[in-house]
């Protein structure tokens, strides 16, 4: 196997096992650790981390450790979280919640450099152009790593479907689940019961295992990057110290487009943290049980992954005001859905249609909002990916921080109301992007994304 390509496919692998243990964490935090909302807070503060580490601390490390052990060190972070869950409280959760999300944005920029470089290697010895291959092993990335959602949760219904805790769910204990929930901690002395300490353990176990095996493997498998191709990467990284990406990002708001999209970017935060958070402890957890929150997030995420790859492929035909048109209203109908329907065990499929449909919309908002920022700002990409990162993260904040204070039903109107602006914004942007080149149809502009990538969702 060629060297290059190996190294692909260990940084492929190693990063879906460690997000197949955090995929599955993250889904199960509101329902696992519902106590005084300390799941939901771990939540707030690792993206209020991430959205530091983002802006400061990427440029810095890979700069000292290098790609690999930038890598390595940072998929320790994830760990420290995973064994933070075993004896979940405010003084090991939120710690370990800081410590992954200072860790988070290095890990995903030196994954980014390394397989740039990588690409650019081998494209010099094979004679072939640097921006194909650097595409090919950014695609392979992300059919590996896409299927960590599946796993994670598919490990956590697995287990935690041996539970002795479940059982029929009684009427009176139905009344608290769905939008007009009775905002406590123990609602539902059924649905929503913690499994036994040993099926927990048993599933931190598991997750910590996945996170060491993903170090081991970069430690033991992947290659140091050359130095004179290290070299070149460090003069960029120089290029981009801490005040300068700073000050890029924040320069770059004085740009009236970028303002007019942060509603946009900011709901995606938003609409990502009401299913995780709230709709899966509201409604799967209080009338299923929490085995069932695993299922409901592979529904989700495998939906999710196939239309963003379709929409990537399509948007060139339908354009992007379609998609985003689609998605509004997708999203639209899955809460107004949440708002009227009491959540009922007999109906089963309807637990799944919205996941399913809520899955289509976040595919439209992550690879459509990805491709306008590519296209909008092009000469600026970085200053404006950085903006996109800060103001989804911003999103997540929010809704997070709030989630433990208010019923589901407000919660919803909040997001509904994102929306509503989000769109109005967006078509603020689009109206002017056609005043500012009338004679250009927007059939002819290029609007293809490419496949969702999972950077945002960590």
């Amino acid at each position: 196997m060629e060297r290059n390509l190996k190294n692909v496919l260990v940084i492929s692998f190693g990063f879906l096992l460690l997000f197949t243990a955090y995929s599955g964490l993250q889904s199960l935090q509101s329902s696992l650790n519902a106590e005084e909302g300390l799941g939901v807070a771990s939540l707030s503060v690792l993206y209020a981390a991430l959205t530091l580490s983002s802006m400061f601390l990427s440029p810095i490390i890979i700069k000292k450790l290098g790609c690999k052990w930038t890598i390595a060190v940072s998929m320790c972070c994830y760990v420290a979280y995973s064994l933070g869950n075993f004896y979940a409280s405010w003084y090991t959760l939120i710690p370990t919640s800081v410590i992954l999300g200072l860790g988070g944005a290095p890990l995903w920029s030196a994954k980014c450099t390394y397989l740039t470089i990588a690409g650019t290697s081998y494209a010099e010895k094979a004679g072939k152009n640097a921006k194909d291959i650097i595409n090919q092993y950014f695609g392979i990335f992300f059919l590996v790593f896409q299927t960590s959602g599946v796993w994670g949760n598919l490990i956590s219904s697995l287990i935690l479907s041996q539970s002795s805790n479940q059982g029929e769910i009684s009427e009176e204990d139905l009344e608290c689940c769905g939008a007009y929930n009775c905002l406590t901690d123990t609602t539902n002395s059924t649905g929503s019961e913690r499994p036994s300490d040993s099926l927990i353990y048993t599933l931190l176990g598991v997750y910590t295992a996945s996170g060491v095996l993903a170090v081991l493997l970069v430690i033991i498998f992947l290659d140091q990057i050359k130095s004179d191709q290290a070299e070149t990467e460090k003069e960029k990284l120089e290029a981009s110290s801490f005040w300068s990406t700073f000050l890029a990002t924040f320069h770059h708001l004085k740009d009236k487009r970028q303002c007019l999209l942060i509603p946009l970017t900011m709901y995606s935060g938003f609409e990502q943290a009401f299913l995780s958070g709230d709709y899966s402890k509201s409604f799967v957890t209080c009338a299923l049980g929490i085995h069932y929150v695993g299922y409901m997030m592979i529904c989700f995420a495998g939906i999710n992954s196939l239309c963003s790859l379709l929409f990537g492929k399509i948007s060139q035909f339908t354009g992007r005001k379609l998609l985003f048109a689609l998605a509004a209203v997708l999203n639209t109908g899955c809460i107004i859905t949440v708002l009227l329907w009491k959540p009922d065990p007999k109906q089963l499929a309807v637990f799944f249609v919205i996941p399913g449909l809520w899955g289509v919309s976040d595919a439209v908002w992550q690879t459509q909002t990805n491709a306008l920022y590519g296209i909008l700002f092009e000469k600026n990409k970085e200053a404006a990916f950085a903006n996109y990162r800060l103001w989804e993260s911003v999103g997540f904040v929010i809704a997070f921080a709030y989630s433990t204070k208010l019923q589901v039903y407000i919660k919803a109107y909040i997001v509904l109301s994102v929306l509503g602006l989000s769109m109005v914004t967006y078509g603020a942007v689009e109206y002017l992007e056609a005043k500012s080149s009338p004679g250009t149809p927007a059939a002819t502009k290029k609007e293809n994304g490419g496949p969702h990538s999972q950077e945002t969702h960590m």
